[in-house]
């Protein structure tokens, strides 16, 4: 066996051609310090050996060598060469010199050229005898990691590395990379590198950075390191897909929102593409935070670059897109889904029902809830409420039973806020048994319903009438401890009152009084259903409880009972309201006023009249002080009739009025007519005429036609009408000349008889047909000039013995004819109709 030295720089440098004593037995010393770290076997078959060379800490290099006869030694005086040429000594970079090689005996088994030096950061290569031989990569790339992993980091690992005795390549700098595990070591060796000349930007190199600094959780390093490689990127113009990827989805994972999203709109920006894996952790990412438009945003740029989601997104973004109300998009998915062969799970199932069946599409939430069953999936209990909810709110209770049938069916058990919506639901579509089967079960499980729930199969029971059950409920409901609301005592009071149970009725509206609810609109409210059902004793009676327990009601309904009253001829009733109505600063109107004249103009008992006359004094109207001095004499009025009349309908506002004025007239002249005052009826409808309150009663046609319109009037107006109106005629055809082709009197049905009979009386020319009484002129002309109808027409209708008494009710019949004349605003109308 024959052994070599590994010879170190110094060890060369002192060997010599010729060696001394000295050198020899410094080669000997050196052999003999360091023995065995090669072995050399010969080779049997071709007399030579293979030599292995390490330099340098490089790796061995083999090479078979032929052993010399003669070996020699060499100049020990040669000074240190490296490969690029330069020496110590400023001579040729040739290597000429040789060196012997010795066994462990000091014999010369090899002499020739030996291996020449490296110059650090020039050199990539070795000189072995006259060959050049490349350093191999792994040897490279472990010295590298030998000295990173010494020095980590810092000056003193840049000074080691720019010693490096061969030039790197980015190939050693990522294969390095791979070895080194420490991050902050990894960086440092990386921003070396790429200040040196030979530095390319390298994909693979920034994914290994990457990597680590994400198992240290450095994301504020990861992000420097990402806008240092965009930069490297845009000035080389290098594709860096995978690294851009990996850190938008290193920083997606770790819930950087703001971070990764703005990485990703620099990636799009620089126009590199983006993967689909990227593209999912970020959609994951914006709805995980409860961003779903953002998410939806980004997965638009997704489809637009084709890529297509994966299973655990198709399962955040279904659901958040039906949530955010964008359901075609959501369903379009969910199809997408099913035909990638990727299995929906239940959250995309039951987010779909819910959200579709609360959208009212009700038939595409049915069938997605039938297709979960086809996968197996058990609806929970949640899908069932809200589909019996949606249906509920569609109206379909049918539909919604079923399901509520199911639902306990398979075992779930409705909670509290389904019974309610399933008995109040059914209670307002007025389906009474199965709201009350609901309900009692609701009791049975015990939950206790809430008083809305009480108010309304309360109200419900009582708007179909039903007392019994209504006030089985409201026992129950006070027993219970609850307060029912306002609406619950209103509907219950209503109830009651068209029952007619006025006791009952009492008792409740006293105890609503002591649960602390002002009951004076209640009762009032319970007052006008008396009024308008006509039921005036129990109207009342209501009153005189309000009274008596200090509850007050409101003008507006004392008059509504007060013309109760009158209308039923209950005037002893009557007069206190009025009384009461006047006293409490209220005004009473002319149409109110009118409305007692009219009681009084049909009244046939003295009693009543007396009655009537004292109510119309207790109105206090300035009608009333009209009506007196139109019945007194010229001395006590101190001016004419005609003038004291156009005085009064001077100081009325026609334009809040002008109705009430002409349903005034109507009525006194039905009463003035009675009583046989014709003067005083021709002055008022004179005034009447003159004040426009009959504007189109009268109408001249030049020589073709003149009529008169009485068909808005009563029959006492008509009466002095169609006089006074021939007497004008009269005039002014026998004193002007004039006479029209023909003369209409324009009656209508009900007041055609009346005036056909007045002028039957003195023999007229009138023709009766449907509604009108008409006659040519030349006739009514011949018939002025009799002394009879000049004596008619002058001084009054016929007496009251001979007509106006006869038939009184077909005269004046009970219809009351002055309300056709009458237009006042709506709601006196509503109330004198009352």
């Amino acid at each position: 066996m024959i052994y070599c030295r590994k010879l170190c720089p110094r060890t060369l440098y002192s060997l010599t051609k010729t060696p001394t004593s000295c050198s020899t037995s410094s080669f000997h010393s050196f052999n003999s310090t360091t023995p065995n770290l090669c072995t050399i076997e010969p080779d049997t078959c071709c007399k030579s050996f293979r030599f292995l060379s390490p330099i340098m800490g490089f790796n061995l290099i083999f090479q078979k060598l032929s052993v010399p006869k003669d070996p020699n030694f060499v100049n020990p005086s040669f000074s240190r060469n490296y490969c690029s040429g330069k020496n110590s000594d400023g001579g040729s970079g040739e290597w000429t010199e040789e060196i012997e090689y010795l066994d462990e005996s000091g014999s010369v088994i090899y002499s020739g050229k030996g291996v020449r030096s490296v110059e650090p950061g020039v050199d990539d290569h070795v000189m072995v005898g006259g060959l050049k031989k490349p350093f191999l990569n792994a040897s490279a790339v472990a010295k590298i990691v030998e000295v990173v992993k010494r020095w980590k980091w810092g000056p003193e690992l840049e000074t080691q590395l720019d010693k490096l005795q061969f030039v790197p390549s980015m190939t050693h700098i990522t294969q390095s990379l791979k070895v080194i595990k420490d991050s902050d070591a990894c960086l440092s060796l990386f921003r070396w590198a790429k200040r040196q000349s030979w530095y390319l930007p390298n994909d693979e190199c920034y994914v290994m950075l990457f990597d680590g600094l994400n198992q240290n959780r450095d994301f504020d390093g990861i992000q420097s390191l990402f806008d240092e490689m965009v930069g490297d990127s845009s000035n080389n113009g290098i594709s860096s897909f995978t690294s851009y990827n990996r850190v938008i989805q290193y920083l997606a994972k770790a819930e950087k929102l703001e971070v990764s999203f703005c990485c990703f709109k620099k990636i799009q920006d620089s126009g590199c593409k983006i993967d689909v894996q990227t593209y999912n952790s970020l959609i994951t990412l914006f709805l995980n935070k409860g961003l779903p438009y953002k998410a939806f945003e980004i997965y638009g740029s997704m489809e637009a670059a084709g890529c297509l989601l994966d299973g655990s997104t198709y399962e955040l973004m279904i659901p958040s897109l039906a949530k955010s109300g964008r359901l075609d998009a959501a369903f379009k998915l969910f199809q997408e889904m099913k035909e990638r062969n990727f299995r929906p799970g239940f959250n995309v199932f039951s987010s779909l029902v819910d959200s579709m069946g609360k959208a009212g599409r009700l038939d595409t939430s049915m069938k997605v809830y039938m297709e979960m069953q086809g996968y197996g999936l058990r609806p929970s209990a949640t899908m069932y409420v809200s589909l019996i909810e949606s249906y509920v709110k569609a109206g379909k209770l049918d539909a919604a039973l079923r399901l509520w049938d199911e639902m306990k069916k398979v075992g779930f058990r409705p909670n509290f806020g389904l019974y309610t919506l399933i008995v109040e639901s059914h209670a307002k579509s007025g389906k009474l048994d199965i709201a009350m089967s609901a309900f009692t079960d609701m009791e049975k499980a015990g939950f206790l319903p809430t008083p809305s729930t009480y108010s309304c199969l309360l109200e419900m029971h009582a708007a179909t009438g039903q007392v019994d059950s209504a006030m089985k409920l409201y026992n129950s409901m006070t027993n219970a401890g609850l307060r029912p609301g306002l609406s619950t005592y209103t509907s219950l009071l209503t109830l009651l009152a068209n029952k007619k149970l006025v006791d009952v009725a009492a008792k409740i509206l006293l105890e609503m009084k002591a649960m602390g609810f002002s009951v004076d609109v209640s009762a009032s409210d319970v007052l006008m259903v008396y009024i308008k059902d006509g039921s005036v004793d129990l109207a009342l009676r209501w009153l005189r409880f309000m009274g008596s327990s200090g509850i007050k009601t409101n003008n507006f309904i004392i008059r509504q009972l007060f013309e109760s009253c009158m209308k039923n001829g209950l005037y002893g009733s009557a007069k206190p309201l009025l009384e009461t109505y006047v006293s409490s600063a209220a005004k009473v109107d002319l149409i109110l006023y009118t409305s007692i004249l009219a009681h009084l103009v049909r009244c046939q008992e003295e009693e009543n009249e007396k009655h009537l006359m004292s109510i119309l004094s207790a109105t206090k109207h300035k009608a009333h002080s009209f009506m007196c001095g139109l019945f007194t004499g010229p001395e006590q009025r101190k001016q004419p009739v005609l003038s004291f009349v156009r005085e009064f309908f001077q100081g009325i506002d026609y334009e809040l009025e002008e109705g009430a004025a002409r349903y005034f007239v109507n009525v006194l002249l039905n009463y003035l007519v009675l009583m046989g005052q014709i003067n005083r009826a021709r002055c008022v409808w004179k005034v009447a005429y003159e004040n426009k309150l009959f504007p189109k009663a009268i109408v001249f046609d030049q020589h073709i036609a003149w009529s008169l319109d009485v068909r808005n009037l009563s029959v006492g107006a008509a009466l002095v009408a169609v006089a006074h109106t021939l007497h004008r005629f009269r005039k002014r055809m026998l004193y002007y000349g004039v006479v029209p082709r023909r003369i209409k009197l324009v009656t209508g049905p009900t007041l055609k008889i009346v005036v056909a009979q007045m002028l039957n009386s003195v023999e007229s020319p009138f023709e009766v047909s449907k509604v009108v009484l008409r006659a040519p002129g030349d006739s009514v002309m011949e018939w002025f000039k009799k002394p009879i109808v000049q004596q008619f027409l002058l001084n009054e209708i016929p007496s009251r013995a001979d007509i106006l008494l006869h038939k009184l009710n077909t005269l004046f019949p009970s219809s009351a004819p002055e309300i056709r004349s009458l237009s006042p605003p709506k709601p006196l109308m509503a109330r004198r109709t009352m």
